[in-house]
């Protein structure tokens, strides 16, 4: 049957599963809106094009995989995706992005709004599409969905000039059939290879990786790690993968947002097993220090990524969950004993003897104790987001979160302006559970206008501010440098920049606390207020100005700036 392209697209999102759109509506795009009107749908208005990419990407973490849409017209409203792709690129998460564009004929005459989005994305998308063929486009969507979904997840973006949406071509949706996505298997010698190298070890690790949570696999690491006895270490990625207290849970390693107990026990380890991970920078530091003296099994479902930092002693390909049932299959059918259970049953002692204070009582706050009470407010079925910043990382030290998929950073790209609109796209997803983002006073001002969409939609986020009034992790850097320069920022704590007013002013219900006790009761009028009333809730919190964050170079050799008394 004929129909325009504009319509064909729409119900070939809905056949793949896309049930929620995250958009702003533009004359270059409103074809494709006038088809999304009468689908089954549900589409949020955004206030920044930037947030409607952050905003699909939450969603779809907390959904658990649902690719949702992000859609925006031409020109400067498109250029403005580029950082929510980036930022869910790097995160190896799918968002399905579509933007208008001018007529084809137009291209090459600089029109209005016009601009070529898929050579400007293509570094920060597995592939992005200019559809100038109406023809061409029930293929193309299926390529689209198809690259989402498999091997590395990741967003893709199509490009609808305005004349391709009118333009009609023959098409049956009853037709069209999602392309599947191959299971990558691991090479079972490989598999054989590495129990021999975990046998054959006296002081193992295993790093859990991001890449578990994209498998659905957390709770089958630990599985392998009761069985063998090894410590579990969680990347920033994976922070919940593993229960806090669970007794080989040996918490982060890295420089910025690592923890005591992870890099003491990667230290102490001589063979590592690493689980859908990418070594990055801030997690590994120094190589000589994060490599020496142990062997490296590796295993990611993206071949690229094995070898990319350093070469591991072993490489496997695969899908995480398919290659640590194939461990467990090994380890059980061997019937491998424990590996070094002694150095196992030391580990919850070890964190508890590392753990970082936050019990501070003073006034300003100090910032761990803002991560304490917010530990202490929320249970295990509360989605938390977090975006960068010397927030972001003492976010990632501190916080408590015991379940997989429950924390949800801006990891490689480190965005600050992810954390609101994610909270709000988390919200959309699981609309039971309370949605928070713990973010400093100058991250709010990025993105914090979508504070105004989860108030309108009745999507009640919590926000807790850490003011500071610094751009802190700024500030940290120039000092290596000896100065310090354009980083305070004193009128977010005189008066004269007022978030209680920004955050009423944005819909929600709003208070400004500077002790422990205020944050505390705080916190518990945040949760009933938003159940009941359905507003959002503003806490600014006023912590202690100068307060420097616990970073180093190299895993061994963190320093501790934090006040111990």
């Amino acid at each position: 049957m004929k129909m325009t392209a504009a319509q064909a697209m729409v119900q070939i999102m809905e056949k793949e599963g896309i049930k929620t759109a995250f958009g702003i509506p533009g004359a270059a795009i409103n074809p494709v809106y006038k088809y999304l009107e009468t689908a089954d749908i549900q589409h949020f208005t955004m206030r920044h094009e930037e947030a409607c990419v952050h905003a699909a990407d939450g969603y779809q973490r907390a959904k658990g995989g649902e690719i949702a849409l992000a859609i925006c017209s031409a020109g400067p409203g498109a250029t403005n995706f580029v950082t929510g792709l980036y930022t869910a690129f790097i995160d190896s998460m799918p968002v399905l992005c579509v933007v208008g564009q001018a007529n084809v004929a137009q291209l090459k005459q600089e029109p209005f709004q016009c601009v070529d989005m898929p050579d400007i994305v293509k570094t920060v998308t597995k592939k992005a599409w200019c559809v100038k063929d109406a023809a061409e486009l029930p293929e193309i969507m299926k390529e689209a969905f198809y690259l989402m979904r498999a091997g590395r997840p990741g967003p893709v973006l199509i490009e609808m000039p305005l004349n391709v949406q009118l333009s009609e071509l023959e098409f049956d949706i009853d037709a069209y059939e999602p392309k599947p996505v191959p299971a990558v298997k691991p090479d079972l010698a490989k598999i054989k290879e590495a129990v021999e190298m975990l046998k054959g070890s006296k002081a193992p690790v295993i790093i859990m990786g991001g890449g578990c949570f994209i498998s659905h696999c957390a709770d089958k690491v630990v599985e392998l790690a009761e069985t063998l006895q090894i410590p579990v270490i969680t990347t920033y990625q994976a922070k919940g993968g593993i229960p806090e207290e669970h007794p080989l849970n040996a918490g982060h390693a890295g420089i910025q947002v690592g923890q005591p107990v992870g890099n003491r026990v990667l230290l102490d380890s001589d063979m590592v097993l690493a689980i859908g991970n990418r070594f990055s920078d801030r997690h590994t530091g120094d190589l000589k220090t994060y490599r020496e003296g142990r062997k490296f099994i590796h295993i990611n479902i993206e071949p690229t990524q094995i070898g990319m930092v350093f070469e591991p002693d072993l490489g496997i390909v695969s899908d995480a969950k398919l290659a640590v049932e194939a461990l467990l299959a090994e380890v059980k059918a061997q019937g491998v004993k424990p590996i070094n259970p002694q150095r196992a049953a030391t580990i919850a002692s070890l964190r508890k003897e590392l753990a970082r204070k936050t019990d501070y009582p003073c006034s300003p706050m100090m910032p761990h104790r803002v991560f304490q009470e917010v530990n202490e407010a929320f249970c295990d079925e509360t989605y938390f987001t977090s975006g960068c910043g010397i927030t972001q990382i003492w976010s990632g030290q501190l916080q408590k979160i015991n379940k997989a998929g429950k924390y949800l950073p801006s990891g490689g790209a480190g965005t600050l302006g992810y954390e609101i609109p994610a909270a709000f796209g988390v919200k959309v997803a699981q609309p039971d559970h309370h949605s928070v983002t713990v973010v400093g006073d100058f991250g709010l001002t990025f993105m914090g206008e979508e504070i105004a969409v989860a108030s309108a939609f009745h999507k009640p986020i919590i926000v807790v501010v850490l003011n500071n009034a610094y751009l802190g992790l700024i500030r940290q850097n120039q000092k290596g440098y000896g100065f310090e320069y354009a980083v305070d920022m004193p009128y977010n704590q005189d008066g004269t920049i007022d978030y209680v007013k920004l955050g009423e002013a944005y819909g929600c219900v709003a208070e400004r606390v500077f002790s422990p006790e205020e944050l505390k009761a705080a916190l518990v009028r945040a949760k009933a207020s938003t159940q009941a009333s359905g507003r959002c809730y503003l806490i600014d919190a006023i912590c202690i100005k100068t307060q420097l964050c616990d970073m180093g170079g190299s895993i061994a050799n963190i320093k501790n700036w934090a006040p111990e008394e």
